[in-house]
């Protein structure tokens, strides 16, 4: 059962994924995307698989250490639950990259492989769309300057 629980996590959040992927403009995925509540299939399977090892998952968490880690790692459902969490914080920070790339007008043959960078590797796709906002803010900034800055 949890192996099934394991897979069904990143297939309930898959479809948002592909959303924003492959249907960037379409009106009904922005809409999805402005959602929390698309995590909440995700976060029904961690409840599945943290409910039954709350006990060391709790140990682990409200006493971090590096072997507790590894001992929660070590249950099946302890990975599993860890596995559903990172999920479902991935889908929410997807969201916010895509509705970011979208207000600050990237093209979606950027946005989307940014996407699919950050389905695999989330922190680095999160540094790589953070250090496109900054060039962005830069260059908007020299074409626009600050009305605060520039009145005497």
């Amino acid at each position: 059962m949890t192996g099934f629980l394991f897979d069904l996590s990143f297939c309930l959040a898959a479809p948002f994924w592909l959303l924003m992927v492959l249907a960037p403009r379409w009106a009904w995925t922005v809409r999805i995307a402005r959602s929390p509540y698309t995590v909440l299939p995700v976060l029904a399977v961690y409840l599945g698989m943290a409910i039954p090892v709350f006990p060391e998952l709790w140990a682990t968490v409200s006493s971090p250490s590096l072997d507790g880690f590894r001992e929660l790692m070590v249950l099946a459902n302890g990975a599993g639950a860890i596995w559903a969490q990172v999920i479902a914080w991935d889908l929410l920070i997807g969201q916010w990259m895509f509705l970011e790339a979208r207000r600050m007008g990237l093209h979606p043959l950027v946005t989307g492989p940014l996407l699919v960078f950050t389905v695999l590797l989330s922190p680095l796709g999160v540094l790589v769309l953070l250090a496109v906002r900054a060039v962005h803010a830069a260059r908007t900034a020299k074409e626009r300057p600050d009305p605060v800055l520039t009145t005497a």
